[in-house]
């Protein structure tokens, strides 16, 4: 039994040879520590624009067609503050006005889990399944909502009402609040007038149609 046991142990050379096939990886672990302490070090962009500087120069560009580097520019913002709903309806009016209508209505889904009674979230959304002709009844309960926030926005909801209540069919309702609409509609916002009188033609086609 003693000589097995003699047999087991390692002796001095096998014992080095083990010591030396160890310090082959430690080697070139050592040297490629050592190269890459001459790499350049990597330092994080600083974006010195605050949210609300994103914001506006997303609508500056916006304002000119470059609706790529307005995107660029809201996403920025919400980098920066991501609870930005200026941002956030702005990717939407974007996002609807390119026909992508399931990322603006992400949007302004977002806006609305943040600020439930958000006007313009509420209005736009409806919009959105206006569009799609889906949803006319959630469409006419955003849009019913947004129009008990009062403000400048009024004329449009009640316009995008209009627009709902002719989508159903119910065309007194769509003369009603068309008129409202007319009514509370400032006579120098001419894109504003413009589209009431497209309302208007609407809902007299319809009520002319059998």
């Amino acid at each position: 039994m003693g000589q097995d046991r003699a047999l087991d142990a390692p002796g001095p050379a096998a014992a080095h040879r083990k010591m030396r096939a160890s310090w082959g990886p430690l080697a070139v672990l050592s040297s490629l520590l050592a190269a890459c302490s001459h790499l350049p070090t990597l330092t994080a962009h600083h974006d010195p624009l605050s949210a609300e500087e994103h914001d506006k120069l997303g609508a500056s560009y916006e304002a000119q067609g470059l609706s790529k580097e307005a995107r660029g520019q809201y996403e920025a913002a919400l980098r920066k503050a991501p609870a930005d709903l200026k941002a956030w309806l702005a990717l939407g009016n974007l996002s609807f006005a390119q026909g992508d209508f399931k990322r603006a209505e992400a949007a302004y889904r977002r806006i609305l889990r943040s600020s439930p009674h958000h006007a313009g979230a509420s209005n736009n959304l409806a919009m959105v399944y206006l569009t799609q002709a889906r949803r006319l009844a959630d469409a006419e309960a955003l849009a019913q909502d947004a129009l008990r926030q009062e403000g400048p926005l009024k004329p449009y909801v009640l316009d995008t009402l209009a627009n709902i209540h002719v989508r159903q069919g119910r065309f007194s309702e769509a003369r009603a609040s068309l008129q409202l609409a007319e009514a509370a509609a400032p006579l120098e916002d001419a894109p504003l007038q413009e589209q009431l009188r497209r309302t208007r033609r609407s809902v007299e086609a319809e009520r002319a149609s059998p």
